[in-house]
């Protein structure tokens, strides 16, 4: 729904666009679809296969309240979902101890390198979250690499080609600095540093004060690295989940080129607003249609289900034209 905005000192009128419509049959996938006894289903990682269907990876709660990955399968990425008749992905607590509650928000990339997808999930450890890697080229067996950021950290992707001959990750980790977005930097996906921060929550009154995220993996654009990131405003009764735009140069991606100043998506449906988690929505993951513009983006609605809203990318960016600002050098720093 489109906003109105009213100057106080002028009687100019800013209409807020819409930028994803959401899909009329949401939400699309929820703990009633699944083969076997869960809580709930909610933030999938998303990638389209060769065939041209779509997967989500989707984050499972069991009764439990610990985590697994299971795969659905769809044709056309909107209904008659294939559901795996049992776990995809389960913790391994022998192996990777790290994982002993629960494995949770997977981000898929394709690597065209390795002809393999990459999967980074959030391991739950007793030190807390901490930031896993998996290979896998079928999502029926995977090839783990194990922690790669240690806790606490997440809302983690891997870039799908390298920088300057380095793979990059992007990742959240909690510093005494505070909640922001990183990238760093490998050159075999085992050993990471050259640490650099890419985008700073705000302070203050900002929808996107003191804790942000990456949300889905960053889309590569003509104009560079288009991310969606997850903003939390903290209110006295809960918390609220918004998504905004940032854009990021492409051979240098902890350079900031515009950040959108409002948020663009935000919690308004029932499925949305109410759930195990109120007000949130939150992506994991996206797919982009054979025109090269349409976007399907998958998010976790309050924790309880999966929704889908139809997007496009020239309308991100020029909405990110219209509605943000250039960050450079101590200027950010400072916003």
């Amino acid at each position: 729904m489109n906003g109105v905005k009213y100057s106080m000192n002028t009687t100019t009128m800013v209409q807020y666009e819409t930028l994803f419509e959401r899909h009329t049959g949401n939400p699309i996938l929820t703990g009633k679809d699944w083969p076997y006894s869960i809580n709930s289903v909610f933030n999938a990682g998303a990638t389209l296969l060769p065939d041209g269907s779509t997967l989500l990876l989707c984050r499972v709660e069991d009764r439990r309240g610990l985590s697994h990955l299971c795969a659905a399968r769809s044709l056309n990425g909107v209904d008659d979902w294939q559901i795996d008749r049992e776990p995809t992905l389960l913790p391994d607590v022998e192996r990777y101890p790290e994982e002993i509650w629960g494995i949770e928000d997977p981000r898929i990339t394709y690597v065209p390198e390795l002809k393999k997808y990459a999967v980074a999930y959030t391991s739950y450890s007793r030190g807390g979250p901490g930031v896993s890697l998996a290979l896998t080229n079928d999502f029926r067996s995977f090839e783990r690499l194990g922690v790669v950021m240690s806790p606490d950290d997440k809302d983690a992707a891997l870039l799908p080609r390298r920088i300057g001959g380095f793979w990059a990750l992007i990742h959240r980790p909690m510093t005494p600095l505070g909640a922001h977005v990183w990238i760093s930097y490998s050159p075999d996906l085992r050993h990471w540093g050259n640490h650099k921060l890419m985008l700073e929550a705000r302070r203050g009154a900002w929808w996107d004060a003191n804790k942000i995220g990456m949300s889905p993996p960053p889309m590569e654009t003509s104009r560079g690295w288009l991310m969606i990131y997850h903003g939390v405003r903290r209110t006295p009764s809960s918390s609220i989940y918004r998504l905004g735009l940032a854009l990021f140069d492409s051979e240098e991606p902890e350079k900031c080129l515009v950040r959108g100043d409002s948020w663009m998506f935000a919690p308004e449906e029932d499925y949305e607003r109410l759930g195990d988690v109120q007000d949130v929505v939150f992506p994991c993951g996206y797919t982009v249609a054979s025109d090269g513009d349409t976007i399907n983006l998958y998010y976790g609605a309050a924790d309880s289900s999966i929704a889908l809203a139809h997007g496009s990318i020239r309308a991100l960016l020029s909405w990110l034209d219209a509605n943000g600002h250039s960050e450079h050098g101590n200027d950010r720093r400072h916003r």
